[in-house]
């Protein structure tokens, strides 16, 4: 069992690794089974308007289609990771399928992002061979105030053979 959670571990970071922004954001996935929950950690430089404070839109836009983004993959590599059909050393080389590409995103604010933490899930809706989409969803203190959400329609990289 704990080798099966290394490479799920494994997968994860080589997921969020291959996102450079999601590194200068500083974004983590906690993972709690086959569920993500996407952590963006406050940071002043993530501050858009100093006057209120309020996290910059464009902050809290990619935070969900990273969020987003991850999930997909995340969702079409756990049946590789659980049956063990992607290594370790898979991992560690960086053999991952491609990210999905956006083809549209739609956001909707619902309140200020306030100075502090802000978390994310995303819920694939629709996922095909070329095409899916997904839900995600952005709180800070109570799941249950969010502070945006969005929908996304992604294409799907082409599997390899």
């Amino acid at each position: 069992m704990q080798v099966v959670k290394q490479r799920r571990d494994a997968a994860l970071r080589a997921l969020t690794e291959r996102i450079p922004y999601a590194g200068y954001l500083a974004i983590s996935f906690d993972r709690r089974g086959d569920e993500l929950t996407g952590v963006l950690p406050y940071d002043d430089k993530l501050i858009g308007n100093p006057m209120l404070p309020a996290l910059h839109g464009g902050v809290t836009a990619a935070f969900l289609e990273l969020t987003a983004v991850v999930t997909l993959s995340w969702t079409g590599l756990w049946e590789e990771v659980e049956s063990g059909a992607l290594s370790l050393d898979d991992l560690e080389r960086g053999q991952l399928p491609r990210v999905p590409k956006t083809i549209d995103f739609t956001i909707d604010y619902l309140r200020s992002g306030l100075p502090r933490d802000a978390y994310a899930r995303a819920i694939v809706t629709r996922s095909g061979r070329r095409y899916a989409s997904v839900r995600a969803e952005a709180w800070q203190d109570n799941r249950t105030r969010p502070i945006a959400q969005a929908h996304a329609h992604f294409l799907m990289p082409l599997r390899e053979a």
